[in-house]
Formats: C-alpha cells, structure tokens, sequence
C-alpha cells in the first residue's frame, strides 16, 4: 500500500468513526455515565456486611437512653401510608406496618418534608437547620444529565421551555463534591456525644467524597447506596416500569448500577431487591447492637425511580390492572414490610419499649411516575412547595413517653427531628449556631393535664433560589421569579390551595413577605449554583397534555 493509498484509507476511517458517532451521539450520551461507573467502579459479588459487634451481655445497672431509629422513605406520597389517605389499600397494599406507628404514638397530622425535593431535606434533617444556612440551596445534579436533556425532550412535549445554564456548569464541582459540609453539626455526631453507636443504611445524596460521607459526618458504619437500581434490570425477580414520557427516567435506567459499599469500601452487589436486602442489613445491625444505645438512619430508595418491583410484590397485586400503578404499590408494599421486620426484631430483641422509631419522607411523591394519586388530597408535587411536595406521612412512637394514638395537628418539620431525640438522649444542642428545629418531647408526653405546654406558633420556611415559600399561623405564601407571581392560602380554611388570597389579602403579603425577607438577609450564598430551571404543572402529571392556563412553578436545580 502506498503512503498516499495508506492516508486515504485512514481519512475515510476516520470519517466514517466520526459519522457513527455523530449518529448514535445520544445514545453515547445517555450511556456515557454508566460506563465510565463501571470503569472507575466494578463491582464484586456480595458478601457480608462485617457490623460492628456491641457488648455480648447488656448493661448490669442504670438507665439506658433510648435507641433511636429514624426510617426515611423516599418521594413517598401523602395518599401512599393508609393512616393518611388509604392509598392501595384497597388493591391489597395497604401500609399496617407504617400504620402501627402512629396507632401506638403519634401522627403528626400537619407533617412537613424541610424541603420538596432530596439532597436540600436530607441535610436539614440531619442538622435541625435550613439547609440554606449552610449553601445547600440545590440537589446536584449530574453534568451529563444536563446535556442530555435537549436530546431526550421531544419537540412540542412540553408547552413551557426547560432552561439550562451552561456557563454556570462549566466551573461547578463534580457531582460528589457537591454536598452538606463538614462543619455541619449532625444528629449523628451529637448522638456519639451521648455514648451512641451511629449507623447509617442506604440513600445519602449529601456527597460522595471522603470528606463529605457518612462517615466523616459522625456515623460509625454506613451501608452505603452506591448507584440506583433495586435489581438489575433483567433480574428473573424484578419487574419494571419506564415511563417513556419522563427525560430523566431515560437518563436514569442506562446509567444506575445495582451497588452498595460498607464504610467506602469497594462497591458489591446487594444480595437481593434493594429495600429488602437494606431491611435485611437493618435488622443484622439492631441484633449486633441490641446491648448498647444505637441511632440508627434507615435511608431507603424506594419508592423513587426507576420504578422496579420485587416480582413477589408485584405477582400479589394482581387485582391492579395497571401495569404502572402495580408496580409502584407493590414498592410501597416491600417499604411497609420493612418497617415491619425492623419493629418485628425490636420487639423479638426486647428493644421495643426503649427504641424512638420515626417514619417520614423526604418530599411528597413526583408527577412524572404519571400517577394522579399520589399526594391527594393536595396539590402538587415533588420540587412545589404546594402541599403536595411538602406534606409527608411523619409518625413516631417511644413508648411510655408518647401516648398511643396521639393526633398531632400543629405543624412540624423534618428539621425537628434533631433535637427531639436529641433530647430524649440526655444531649445538648450547639449553641455556636441557629437550630431551627423544636423539640416537640414537651407537647408529646403521656399527661393529659390542662396545663399541658402548646407549641408556639413559629414560621417554617422553604427556600429553592428565586422560588420560595413560608408557613405562619395558617397562613401560607409562595413567591416565584418564574413564572413571577405570589399565591397566598389560608390553609386554615383551605387546606388543599384552591384559592389564591394573594390579590384580596395584600396586607398578609406584605406582612409575610417582610418575614421572608429578613430570613433572607441571614442566609449565606449558595454553595453551587442553580443550572437547570424546569417547569413543574401544579395538577397534571408529567404525561398529561399540558395547556394553555395551566398553572405551574419553575423549579430551580
């Protein structure tokens, strides 16, 4: 071959390689995650979680704290838990576990998620603080995602446009340097204060660096969700659901991977579905631990996305006829029998009357799963500040210290959580920085006396960038750039945000807008910018067609 043979040859390669690419460009682009996970990532087989061994005997004398269990779900719907709405009961997953909570504590009646999406209220739980205290204004979002999304929203889909900041993306961290800083002060360090052994199971989404894990954030152990898949995807034991109109569903099922690490060790795969083997891990931990004071956060997946069912679950649904719908009850099926099993063990290791447990959700559930139910009987959804992406199944009990089917019905949040168990563990808050939380000990005891303490009316606040909302005796307030408006609801006499006073209730405006501000003027600037702005219909579901007066919000990510 002649070298001028031998170049013509090599050009026409190089040209037909770059046409190639240039034609699956999308497909390349949606997978690229993936593959570079399994390149810096392979996984090893499962093998057994070495938990940390307590005491073989428990303690000879004095009183022992509580332990203390908190057990977050994730985009779980108001409607999902049966103790709120009914939501599959009657398609035979009802949520008795879930349920039993509250029957033998308490239902908090008026429970608020601290944000409407993850990352922002999984720091606040954590650290009793708005988030936005400490630059945590955003959930990260992965840089590939961002560019995928043109590609993957087709022409006409939407009448409102996604907007998306490049420039701002050029000089952002990597998506695991992104998280709740260090310097933070959390549940689990204050716990370990107390003599505790701290032990986190499952979702973080608070950063993925040495610095920013479980582990240097005060827990002794962490079973750590590495990627987002229950099982892979042609597992004999899984059914799926894609919903082919939601882009990020499209980003998510090439690119999770089916993992989990222990302590940041190298990534393994659970040894069955997600949230069982979670629950399985969960219920090994309580038994190594059950002679000495635990606190122990059970973050699970589910019911976020992909929606994947335990085949089980899925075969004992078979009265559901759609094939969607059964596959997201039969997840909250398996997230009912975990907390299940966890009460199950407690009681079997003689835990049960000295453990605080904690059912909540991070945010309310999503409008693209495409089911209208979800959140009903409110409005809205996962990242809206309307009730529906705020209002949360929250229930707890501690024997002996709250009465068995107490109704709670002033409103909390997630950022109490700190200092009530806080509280119940003899600990002390930090006084070098606002705690927003409230410990709510005092309004949940056994008496019934007259003179029984009633929480203060305080205001709870929700911050997403230039979109933002405040509660205050009843009266609740939402602010948006974009689109730019104000809705205003007595939620007093109109639970459910059908009537927006914004227009006939100016004085209440400008009352909670000053509020809102000089909130404001104490918080720091964000940590990492906003890069994405996508708009959110207040009551239709992803796959709905969207028309012209449909009301909706622009949620900054």
């Amino acid at each position: 071959m002649t070298i001028k043979k031998f170049f013509t040859w090599t050009f026409g390669v190089l040209i037909l390689l770059a046409l190639t690419v240039y034609l699956n460009r999308i497909y390349l682009l949606t997978n690229m995650t993936g593959w570079l996970t399994d390149i810096k990532n392979p996984r090893e087989p499962n093998h057994p979680v070495p938990w940390s061994a307590g005491p073989a005997t428990p303690p000879t004398a004095g009183e022992r704290p509580p332990n203390i269990i908190v057990i977050m779900a994730d985009d779980m719907g108001f409607n999902d838990v049966t103790t709120y709405g009914g939501g599959y009961a009657g398609s035979g997953a009802a949520t008795p576990n879930i349920d039993s909570i509250a029957t033998d504590g308490v239902r908090f009646d008026a429970g608020y998620a601290a944000s409407a999406v993850c990352t922002v209220s999984r720091a606040a739980l954590m650290t009793g603080r708005y988030s936005s205290r400490f630059g945590v204004n955003f959930t990260p979002t992965p840089g590939n995602m961002l560019k995928m999304l043109p590609f993957l929203i087709k022409e006409g889909e939407r009448s409102l446009p996604i907007v998306t900041h490049e420039e701002r993306a050029k000089d952002l961290k990597e998506f695991n340097e992104l998280g709740m800083p260090p310097s933070e002060i959390t549940v689990a360090e204050l716990l370990k204060e107390r003599g505790y052994h701290t032990m986190h199971l499952g979702k973080w989404h608070l950063g993925g660096t040495k610095e920013l894990r479980p582990n240097n954030q005060g827990f002794d152990e962490s079973l750590y969700m590495e990627s987002g898949l229950y099982l892979p995807e042609n597992s004999p034991d899984v059914v799926n659901s894609k919903q082919d109109f939601d882009p990020i569903d499209g980003f998510l099922w090439p690119n999770m991977r089916f993992a989990v690490s222990y302590n940041a060790g190298k990534w393994f795969e659970p040894k069955k579905y997600l949230t069982d083997y979670l629950t399985d891990e969960a219920v090994a931990a309580i038994r190594t631990n059950k002679n000495r004071p635990f606190f122990m956060y059970l973050a699970h997946w589910g019911v976020h996305t992909p929606l994947q069912a335990a085949k089980e679950d899925y075969d004992a649904l078979s009265n559901i006829k759609d094939h969607r719908r059964r596959v997201y009850a039969a997840m909250v099926r398996s997230m009912d029998r975990s907390v299940g099993k966890v009460l199950q063990t407690l009681k079997e290791e003689g835990l049960d009357q000295n453990t605080i447990v904690i059912f909540t959700s991070d945010n309310g559930a999503p409008n693209y799963i495409g089911l209208p139910e979800v959140n009903q009987p409110y409005r809205g959804w996962k990242l809206t500040f309307f009730e529906g992406g705020l209002r949360v199944p929250y229930v707890a009990k501690w024997p002996g210290h709250i009465a068995p089917g107490t109704r709670y019905k002033t409103p909390v949040s997630n950022i109490d959580i700190l200092p009530t168990v806080v509280a119940a563990a003899g600990g002390k808050l930090p006084t070098d920085r606002v705690i927003d939380g409230v410990n709510l000990l005092p309004y949940l005891g056994m008496s019934d006396a007259k003179d029984k303490p009633i929480q203060a009316s305080r205001p709870i606040y929700w911050n997403d960038g230039n979109y933002q909302a405040m509660l205050f005796e009843g009266w609740k307030m939402q602010v948006a750039e974009l689109p730019k408006k104000v809705w205003l609801y007595n939620l007093n006499e109109d639970p459910t945000e059908r009537v927006n006073l914004a227009d006939k209730r100016k004085d209440r405006v400008a009352d909670l807008k000053a509020m809102l501000a000089a909130h404001n003027a104490k918080l720091p600037p964000s940590l990492w910018p906003s890069i994405l702005e996508s708009p959110i219909a207040i009551d239709k579901t992803l796959d709905q067609k969207p028309l012209a007066g449909d009301e909706y919000i622009y949620w900054q990510n």
